[in-house]
Order: C-alpha cells, then sequence, then structure tokens
C-alpha cells in the first residue's frame, strides 16, 4: 500500500497496459482516475478496477486526446475537484496505417501520441508541482528506433512524405522521450520528475483502431508472441511507485532499468527544437 493516500491520473486507461497499470497502482492503495474516450467503456473499466482493489477511490475522465479542446476541457474538469495530483501517467497511443487529420488540422498520430502527452501535462503541471510526490511517467516505445533519423522537420506530419505507419509511430514515440528529457531540464529542482519507458512488445488494443483487416490479423498472430498486459505494465507502474524511480529524472527505462539512448535520442538541440514547435502547434505559445 505504499501509494496510499497519493492521487494518479492514467491516459488510455480502458485498455491494455494502461487498463493494467490502473489496476495495479490502485491495489498499492492509490487513488486513481482513468482517462479515456469512451464513457460506457470507462464506467466498466472503475467497476473492473474497484472489484480489483477493494476500495472506491477509482473514477473516469472522460476525453478524446485527438482533440486540443477536449484536453483542455478535462484539465480544468480534474482542476476544478481541487485534488492533488501526484501522479501522470501518460500512457494512451494509436499507430494508424493511413494518414489521418484530427480537427485541429494535425496528423491523428502525432496529435495524440506527443502532443497530448505535451498539451495535457503542461495544463496539470502547476497542480503536480504542488505534490511531494510529484512524478510525471511519459509511456514511449522502443519503436523510437523506426525514427533513427532524427525528427522529420521538413515533413513532421507526413504531408509530402509516403505515410508509413510505423516511421510514423516510431517518430512520435522519439518526441516522447526528446520530450521527457527538455521537461526533466525545464523542472530541476522543483522536485518532480519525469521519466519515459519502453514497456515490451505487448497484448494491447494499439492498432485496434484501424479498420484494415490485415493489420487485424497481424496484431491478432503477434499477440500470441507478446507479453501479457500485467507484465508490460510493471515499468509503468515500477516509475510511478518505487523509490528508486524517484531518484531518477530525464532518464529512459525498459524492463526496469535505465536504458542507453542512441545519440539522436539524447539530442538537446532536437529536444530544445520540438519544445518550441510544440508550444506552437497547441497554442501554449501565445
Amino acid at each position: 500500500m505504499q501509494l496510499k493516500g497519493k492521487i494518479c491520473l492514467v491516459t488510455g486507461g480502458t485498455n491494455g497496459i494502461g487498463k493494467a497499470s490502473a489496476i495495479q497502482l490502485a491495489k498499492m492503495g492509490a487513488e486513481v482516475v482513468i482517462l479515456g474516450r469512451n464513457p460506457e467503456k470507462g464506467a466498466a473499466t472503475v467497476a473492473e478496477v474497484k472489484e480489483s482493489c477493494g476500495h472506491e477511490r477509482v473514477s473516469f475522465l472522460q476525453c478524446n486526446l485527438a482533440s486540443q479542446a477536449d484536453i483542455r476541457r478535462a484539465a480544468q474538469d480534474y482542476l476544478d475537484t481541487g485534488k492533488p495530483l501526484d501522479i501522470l501517467l501518460n500512457n494512451a497511443g494509436i499507430i494508424n496505417l493511413e494518414r489521418k487529420v484530427t480537427e485541429d488540422g494535425l496528423e491523428e498520430t502525432w496529435a495524440v501520441n506527443h502532443l497530448a502527452y505535451f498539451l495535457l501535462t503542461h495544463l496539470l503541471l502547476d497542480r503536480i508541482k504542488e505534490s511531494d510526490y510529484a512524478r510525471i511517467v511519459n509511456v514511449s516505445s522502443g519503436a523510437y528506433k523506426f525514427a533513427s533519423k532524427g525528427i522529420q522537420w521538413d515533413d513532421i506530419q507526413f504531408e509530402r512524405t509516403p505515410y508509413k505507419g510505423f516511421p510514423v509511430y516510431g517518430q512520435s514515440k522519439l518526441a516522447n522521450i526528446l520530450f521527457t528529457q527538455e521537461l526533466a531540464r525545464q523542472l530541476e529542482g522543483t522536485g518532480v520528475t519525469v521519466n519515459a519507458l519502453h514497456p515490451g512488445g505487448v497484448r494491447t488494443g494499439l492498432g485496434q483502431n484501424n479498420q484494415a483487416f490485415v493489420l487485424k490479423l497481424l496484431a491478432k498472430v503477434l499477440m500470441l508472441f507478446l507479453k501479457s498486459s500485467d507484465n508490460g505494465a510493471k515499468t509503468s507502474v515500477f516509475l510511478c511507485s518505487s523509490e528508486e524511480a524517484g531518484k531518477h529524472s530525464g532518464d529512459y527505462w525498459a524492463n526496469c532499468k535505465v536504458e542507453k539512448l542512441p545519440a539522436y535520442a539524447k539530442d538537446k538541440e532536437a529536444a530544445q527544437r520540438l519544445w518550441e514547435l510544440s508550444l506552437q502547434q497547441t497554442g501554449l505559445a501565445e
């Protein structure tokens, strides 16, 4: 019960490692707020988590992370509760086979996987800073290696480049790592820690948002060889709860250990450039 008295917000908490993380954190005594898009699925997940953890401190916060207006509304809804926020677990993610554009005119994978992390974190950051525990955990992926040439600055939203799901997904996961590093630098001395992680190959709902039969069939075949969601959640939960993780900030973890990164994934100039671009794309620079 090492998290008793703590409050954790988990994005994408109605499925896969998000749900598994929510259950494990709640079992540790944390109050858990599950952020997701579907209210019916949210209500079912809340009931499941309550049954698993044996307490009632579980709730659902509706939010479509593809909409910056909805992210702003959801963040304000949380702030209006007056509750503290000790842990923010940015977990939600998507992968698309074809290019889709959000209501904000942004490529959807970039919008959900990176900009949603960036915007939600900024909107909740002052509340997080008030906590004496204060952890931000960003679920990235080893798929960042698909973007081994770094962020594609000249066509970051793949408007001209042929659209391929894995390179686009990989770029968004590289952005998670660079965002984590720059945020950690900016939060030095505040007591807030921020870390990123690779959960491993996990059986989740990732990719199930696509209608393509081939992708769904491939996903089902791959499920036979991947970790369970419970195992995939271990590093997320470790970073949210362990004493050791609380001594680190700006690191990238896999299997509950810090993992070394190639030069392009720890490029300070790229992280700062990404920060400025993200401020513009989320309207925070105005």
